[in-house]
């Protein structure tokens, strides 16, 4: 994109962020001869959640805008964390949420180079190998206020560690026997330069490179320089990032030294704050152990935040991308409402997803003017919201289910559902009055009676007579069995991660997952396809769980009609 269009581009600039508002400046001005390059970097030691799906939409976003490309590289230095199952979650994950990547690569793709690096760091006296415990380093680089006290091994001859760090990949060493530190300044103000740990021996077989490799780099120095080998422009990261960004420039600079070639460019970091939800835990760590210790059923429980529980509970790609375009990006952390992105589903859902009967909790109705053994086709109209998604037919006959909330015997002045003497609307039917009901030896309600008025069927001119309440509908003879879930919120705190004296599985919500295996659905549901989404008129909006066969129907609440008031 030249200077002269960004200029003219008067919708882009009404909408930038500040990221894109950097971008758009170092394109006006030439940096790195007008390339734009991100990177999405997840390491493969788990499934994406809703706080990624942010920085997917930061780091594909700002390549499509600004016709750059964007590549995912897969941060695989922690062998015994990683699995090739994360791997391809990852990968279908961005896909679904409606983004290509240009290249993939691995930071194992670069760990040569970055042993290498290692190696002239050495060699120049800028790192060394320390011999010490974790514990011993750690006590040893001081707090914030106090400087940092010089490793014994610091000033060990630069032949003694080449050959030691070349130990450390042969075998011959044992994890935490010793660690390569970077040589920078202990008494720097920011803890990251007190001579970070920039490789240490793990002795686990990595998923792509096997056993070639004991020593691994960390975060910090992989990081950069895959950036910078990749030919990265901008690296967005979040907030907690900011004080590794001297760090990060650092490395990038050290790099440089020993590649005069390449001129005037480099990588440079930026950070946005990340997603937090109310309701919701992000650590991946913590997922990890629900997932573990059975408290979901997979990473894929619709209940979990990750981007595959999301999918199979119901929620779209456009309705997450909408979610994040809505809270925008900022510098600033705040705890984002879930109701927020419920709403964003909603909206999406509202629009496009089929409308049919289904009563969770169902009681007979019978109809004892109307008469037996007849039945008629009624129209219903798929999505009112889309007329050209047609209609289809639901089946009406004398006996039927409806939800056992909506009839009450003895009803308050305001309940305008059904009761002894109302008058209803059955949707896309008739009216009804209500005659009594039958109730068991323990007073629990078996069956309720009305009369129906054949002159208000759905469409005929009495059908507009005024009445208050229209109740949603199956025939008990051509309706199906189905088994509903119905999710709600995993926690029953607003912001478990702040929970600190107490067991985060201690605030895991009891009421989370509610299973009906009596509910009753029209059947026009017998044709819907796995992951296909509807609304339950008056219930919420659903779709067919990946577990539902032709005789077993699964169906997922994906969200209530209106937000709920419980939590």
């Amino acid at each position: 994109m030249t200077t002269e269009q960004l200029a003219n581009n008067d919708e882009t600039k009404k909408s930038l962020n500040f990221i894109e508002a950097i971008v758009e400046k170092d394109l006006a001005e030439g940096k790195n001869s007008g390339r734009i390059q991100t990177r999405f970097p997840p390491e493969p030691n788990g499934y994406l959640h809703i706080g990624h799906a942010k920085a997917i939409c930061m780091d594909f976003g700002i390549a499509q805008r600004y016709g750059g490309v964007c590549n995912l590289r897969f941060d695989d230095t922690n062998p015994t964390k990683e699995d090739v199952e994360y791997v391809d979650s990852i990968m279908e994950d961005i896909q679904w949420l409606g983004f290509r990547w240009k290249e993939v690569y691995y930071a194992s793709d670069y760990f040569g180079q970055l042993w290498d690096f290692a190696i002239q760091l050495i060699e120049a006296g800028k790192a060394y190998i320390d011999e010490q415990t974790s514990e011993d380093i750690a006590v040893q680089k001081g707090t914030p206020t106090q400087a940092g006290v010089h490793s014994p091994y610091r000033d060990r001859p630069i032949a003694e560690n080449l050959a030691l760090f070349k130990k450390m990949n042969t075998g011959e060493i044992p994890e935490g026997a010793m660690v390569l530190r970077a040589k920078i300044d202990m008494a720097n103000p920011n803890m990251h330069f007190r001579d970070p740990i920039i490789y240490r021996v793990i002795n686990h077989p990595h998923h792509r490179t096997g056993t070639t490799w004991k020593a691994y780099p960390m975060y910090d120095f992989a990081h950069g320089q895959s950036d910078y080998f990749e030919g990265v422009t901008h690296s967005i990261c979040t907030l907690e990032f900011v004080v590794h960004r001297p760090l990060y420039d650092w490395f990038v600079d050290e790099l440089k030294n020993f590649r005069p070639e390449d001129g005037d460019y480099r990588p440079r970091q930026y950070e946005f704050n990340r997603l937090n939800l109310t309701y919701t835990m992000m650590s991946k760590r913590k997922l990890l152990q629900l997932v573990n210790e059975g408290f979901v059923s997979g990473w894929d429980d619709p209940r979990m935040p990750t981007l595959a529980g999301l999918r199979r509970r119901g929620y779209t790609p456009e309705s997450i991308r909408n979610f994040v375009d809505k809270i925008g990006y900022t510098k600033f952390e705040a705890l984002i409402d879930v109701a927020l992105l419920e709403h964003a589903v909603r909206e999406d859902l509202n629009l496009h997803a089929k409308r049919v009967s289904a009563v969770i909790d169902p009681v007979k109705l019978i109809i004892t003017n109307y008469p037996e053994g007849q039945t008629e086709m009624m129209e219903a109209v798929n999505n009112p919201e889309d007329l050209s998604a047609g209609s289809h037919e639901i089946a009406f006959s004398r006996e039927l289910y409806i939800e056992r909330e909506d009839f009450m015997e003895d009803a308050p002045k305001k309940f305008f559902r059904m009761t002894p003497g109302q008058e209803v609307r059955l949707k896309n039917a008739y009216i009804v009055r209500c005659t009594g009901c039958k109730k068991d030896a323990a007073g629990k309600i078996e069956e309720i009676y009305a009369e129906y008025d054949p002159q208000t069927r759905s469409g005929m001119p009495e059908s507009n007579r005024k009445v208050k309440g229209t109740l949603h509908w199956v025939s008990v003879e051509h309706s199906l069995p189905a088994e509903v879930r119905l999710y709600d919120r995993l926690f029953k705190v607003e912001n478990p991660a702040e929970e600190k004296d107490v067991d985060f599985r201690d605030l895991l919500n009891p009421d989370s997952l509610i299973v009906v295996r009596n509910a009753r659905v029209e059947k026009e549901l017998a044709q819907a396809k796995k992951m296909e989404h509807f609304q339950f008129q008056r219930i919420g909006y659903f779709n067919l769980d990946t577990d539902s066969t032709d005789d077993h129907l699964i169906f997922n609440r994906t969200v209530s009609l209106k937000e709920s008031k419980k939590f």
